[in-house]
């Protein structure tokens, strides 16, 4: 083999590297740019609707997919890439329908750390949104109050949070960051959107409901219920409820560019006291879910319809 030759299967192999480097370099957690994009072009070749406003349903919250209009459903395990849902009160379904006069698409049911997920698979369906054509994110949890001035059923709009699993190096961003999906440092001190909670309080107002408040959420990765220590630790930190999601997909929508609202039902009450007998419990948080579903359900639904459309006709 001559010099020529040599020199030529060099080159060959540096350009089989380079190009290794720039698929690793597309790549965010364990997915691409691309892995998104497929995804979203089998759902979009499926259904007729483009939605406007993505919904994710939390624990015992999923009936809020029966006040859609013109369903269309897929199960997640027949979706592409897509995570499949093993938690107890999330019936793992995505489901594109008519609320509140705008399309919406709904994940009846979301993934969790706990489940063994990596956190860049949990934001997954949510970048999957955005190529949808989603502009806003709804997302709804069951959570534990710590806040005493709080009480099983109330809901509570997120106005910020405490991100405990990112702080300790759990981030769904990290890795190498793609700019098709959004910048290197997302800003994070507006993730919930001012106007949304504004009008969110005026529709609660408007429907009488006077258990709706506004509050600071602290996400942990679960699976199991905080010691008495760690709920005093974290109403020092400033939060007044505290649930195993939502977080990552909010960080995730952000980072996407898309506007975001929140909002916790009160399931439980958080032990904080050594000597209480009171022991929290998933039964005790689907029970919640259910007495208090239809409210949130009406709430969600107004404020969907009176949210300012961002999309260009």
């Amino acid at each position: 083999m001559n010099g020529l030759q040599i020199n030529a299967m060099n080159g060959m192999n540096m350009n089989s590297m380079n190009k290794a480097t720039r698929r690793l370099s597309l790549k965010t957690g364990g997915y691409t740019y691309e892995d998104v994009q497929a995804t979203a072009d089998f759902l979009l070749s499926r259904t007729k609707h483009i939605p406007e406003v993505g919904i994710i349903c939390g624990s015992g919250l999923g009936g809020l997919v029966d006040m859609l209009d013109d369903v269309e459903a897929f199960d997640y395990g027949s979706i592409p890439n897509f995570p499949i849902s093993t938690a107890p009160g999330h019936a793992g379904r995505l489901v594109f329908g008519i609320l509140g006069g705008k399309t919406c698409v709904c994940m009846q049911g979301r993934v969790h750390m706990y489940e063994g997920y990596p956190s860049w698979k949990l934001v997954f369906p949510v970048r999957v949104m955005k190529f949808l054509g989603v502009d806003t994110v709804i997302a709804t949890n069951a959570a534990g109050g710590l806040n005493e001035t709080y009480h099983e059923g109330d809901m509570v709009i997120l106005k910020d949070h405490i991100n405990l699993p990112g702080l300790c190096g759990m981030n769904p961003l990290m890795g190498p960051n793609d700019e098709r999906l959004g910048c290197r440092f997302p800003a994070l001190s507006e993730a919930y959107d001012k106007e949304l909670r504004k009008l969110a309080l005026t529709v609660s107002n408007q429907l009488g409901f006077d258990f709706v408040k506004e509050g600071v959420y602290v996400v942990q990765t679960g699976p199991c219920y905080e010691t008495v220590t760690e709920c005093r630790m974290m109403k020092m930190l400033g939060a007044d409820m505290t649930g195993m999601s939502t977080v990552p997909e909010v960080m995730a929508a952000r980072h996407c560019g898309m506007r975001v609202f929140a909002m916790s039902l009160i399931t439980n009450m958080c032990v904080v006291d050594y000597d209480s007998d009171k022991i929290a419990n998933c039964e005790e948080v689907l029970e919640t879910g259910r007495q208090r579903s239809k409210d949130m359900q009406t709430l969600i639904t107004e404020l969907v319809r009176m949210m300012p459309s961002r999309k260009i006709e």
